[in-house]
């Protein structure tokens, strides 16, 4: 069974997640099943108190877990091999045809396991930076595979407080012709209001987290690289 629960676009009531009621977000939003080892690691890394190694470490094995679900999202097709033994299996493999984009700078924390799961995938990034007094977003730098609008694309941005960044990133996507249910976000931790939004602008993206809840580690790219600067 997959790892995700889907958060309907029907419900009865609306779901709860950390003791907050979520939006209504439809079936192309994503939450992981919360495990206790998932929410062991969540609380590790949010946790003040632990080293930096101990945070890197913790984050990759949080990252991993999304990556691996994310790769379920991109289409399959059936092959024939034959087994050492002589008999033959049928199977799956992937199509050709994707890639990852990272923005800059902490979604760079999640090339590694994605390349460690796809080891000829490309990476494409994009730098989107906030502006201080008006939070707006806009793109300082954005560098593709030259085919990128045939191809689907995992965007990689591990916490969503308000969506500013990825929004624009999804934009500039679009704007490269990549059709946005070609887009699949892989995420870490979300606000619920940045899942709204991202939801009511891209209806088709999908979007895979970890967590719904109203505060996010936003230390996260700080203590991820060891920098003073808070991504």
């Amino acid at each position: 069974d997959s790892l995700l629960q889907e958060m309907g676009s029907i419900p009865v009531d609306p779901p709860v997640m950390n003791g907050h009621t979520a939006p209504l977000l439809g079936g192309k939003f994503k939450v992981l099943t919360s495990t206790d080892q998932i929410k062991e690691l969540q609380t590790i890394i949010r946790d003040k108190d632990t080293s930096r190694s101990d945070f890197k470490f913790v984050a990759d094995r949080l990252i991993r877990m999304v990556i691996e679900e994310g790769l379920n999202q991109l289409p399959y097709q059936d092959c024939d091999v034959v087994t050492p033994t002589g008999c033959a299996y049928t199977g799956l493999r992937y199509e050709k045809g994707n890639c990852g984009v990272s923005i800059v700078r902490s979604g760079e924390a999640m090339e590694k396991a994605l390349q460690d799961c796809c080891r000829s995938m490309r990476i494409g990034k994009i730098l989107v930076d906030s502006d201080v007094e008006t939070h707006e977003a806009h793109v300082v730098f954005a560098k593709f595979p030259d085919d990128i609008s045939s191809r689907k694309v995992l965007l990689l941005y591990p916490i969503m407080s308000s969506g500013n960044k990825v929004c624009k990133a999804v934009q500039v996507l679009k704007e490269h012709y990549v059709p946005e249910d070609h887009i699949i976000l892989i995420n870490l931790f979300c606000t619920p209001a940045a899942a709204e939004r991202i939801v009511q602008e891209y209806p088709d993206m999908t979007v895979l987290t970890t967590e719904l809840h109203p505060v996010t580690p936003n230390h996260f790219g700080q203590r991820y690289f060891g920098t003073d600067h808070v991504d």
